[in-house]
């Protein structure tokens, strides 16, 4: 009999009812929420006259609506309103929330990880599609919808239908300034943004051991780009270091510790489909067009015209086949989002901002992805790095990786962006987002265009 793969064994785990081949009803451990997918939820449950089953595993934070600037100062009614509704919500439900301002609040696929709730093992949703983060310790974590999230609050179970296996293994050992961004967004480039659907996809190999925790969440956060809602991670020794002296950490660590070993594939799992990257000689990688397959590496000329969306993107985006990132007409660089906002993100593009100043031709704004990155980047100066060299330094939140606040990129100015979505007007009214690694946008900060950062930190 062959080996199981480290999600069979955890989908095994956590099912409560159904057959094999059939939804199946699974309990889950961790439900996040925040202001945007919630409201109606909490109003279904007032309708229904039901109470949430597990206050003590739902966790609250907000994010996407919140000014980063005057963050107290807020204009747009339909936030306001959220932000009141989902405070009024979590008060008067007992769910323990990260409200606006508060010390942990920040974006929702941070907050979990950095209180120590996030562990390996576990069942994890939210009603926002990047929650797949999560899987970076070695759990089952994926986006649901709004309707969901009310099953979720009133049941603390969910029906799901199990989705195929794919192993994707990184082969080799990145160079110098190629980062985790460049690792998912050559996947994606390489077999499309759609190569992922119905399966978890478990990233593997030494190009992934070799990353950080953080590192880790990166790829996790964008296996929804890559198609799959689920994408996860064996555990390690970085995983139980990541957790250890979390406040939520488990009470009896080594014991926690000693399951969760027994939680990784098996040398002998067998996978409904396996796909490998050797990121060896990789460069890093800028998207030219307007999903995030549509990239190259640095260097590469874009790609000819192949269908109506590539025509699309080139005149949505004002590029031409056969030019280079480093002719892009770059106007505004951001750093920031639940992809790249995490401490070593900013410490990493801090590097390449020390001592210099930002071109004149560019704004430059960093929005740290929680209170808890902010503080601890401003302990190691990081925000007087920024800001000596003419960057925003902004308190945290969604911020312009998506245009429902106040942070938007003007119309038809080209953004260097850590994000994880490039799609048409992601960050404003016809806004032309790049992705990219944190170190490519902080030194385009600093040239004034697309430069190739191998060797430069």
């Amino acid at each position: 009999m062959a080996g199981k793969t480290i999600f069979d064994k955890l989908w095994d785990r956590h099912v409560v009812a159904g057959n094999a081949g059939e939804p199946q009803l699974l309990y889950i451990d961790l439900h996040v929420i925040h202001e945007v997918t919630s409201p109606q939820a909490f109003q279904g449950l007032r309708d229904t006259g039901r109470k949430v089953r597990r206050p003590d595993l739902t966790y609250g934070t907000i994010d996407h609506n919140v000014p980063t600037k005057d963050i107290y100062d807020i204009h747009d009614l339909i936030s306001k309103n959220q932000i009141d509704t989902f405070t009024r919500n979590v008060k008067e439900f007992g769910i323990t929330a990260q409200l606006h301002g508060a010390s942990g609040q920040g974006i929702c696929h941070m907050v979990a990880a950095e209180s120590g709730r996030t562990q390996p093992g576990k069942t994890i949703v939210c009603g926002d599609s990047h929650t797949a983060t999560n899987g970076a310790f070695g759990a089952i974590a994926f986006g649901i919808g709004t309707s969901e999230v009310e099953h979720v609050l009133a049941t603390q179970t969910l029906w799901q239908v199990k989705p195929k296996r794919m192993k994707v293994e990184f082969t080799g050992h990145r160079q110098n300034g190629v980062y985790s961004k460049d690792m998912i967004l050559a996947l994606i480039a390489k077999y499309g943004v759609d190569a992922g659907v119905g399966y978890a996809v478990e990233y593997t190999g030494e190009a992934v051991s070799d990353l950080s925790m953080e590192e880790r969440m990166t790829i996790c956060n964008m296996s929804i780009e890559f198609g799959a809602k689920i994408g996860l991670m064996n555990p390690d020794e970085k995983t139980f270091d990541y957790v250890k002296g979390r406040p939520q950490a488990p009470k009896d660590l080594p014991a926690a510790i000693a399951d969760w070993k027994t939680l990784v594939s098996d040398k002998d799992a067998v996978y409904d489909k396996v796909l490998r990257v050797d990121v060896s000689d990789l460069a890093p990688m800028v998207t030219w067009g307007t999903n995030p397959g549509m990239g190259m590496e640095f260097g590469l000329e874009f790609p000819e015209i192949h269908s109506l969306n590539d025509e699309r993107a080139y005149r949505y985006m004002d590029l031409k086949p056969g030019q280079t990132a480093e002719e892009i007409d770059l106007g505004y660089v951001f750093i920031g989002s639940c992809t790249n906002a995490r401490l070593s993100d900013l410490v990493e593009a801090a590097k390449f901002v020390a001592g210099k100043q930002v071109a004149s031709n560019i704004t430059a704004i960093v929005v740290p992805g929680s209170r808890p990155v902010k503080t601890a980047a401003e302990a190691l100066g990081l925000d007087k790095v920024f800001t000596e060299a003419g960057f925003e330094w902004r308190d945290p939140g969604c911020s312009a990786c998506l245009g429902m606040n106040p942070d938007q990129i003007p119309e038809q100015v080209h953004c260097a962006s850590t994000s994880n979505r490039n799609f048409e007007g992601r960050q404003g009214h016809n806004a032309r987002t790049h992705l990219c690694s944190p170190a490519m946008a902080a030194a385009a900060a600093i040239h004034g265009k697309f430069v190739d950062v191998r060797g430069m930190a």
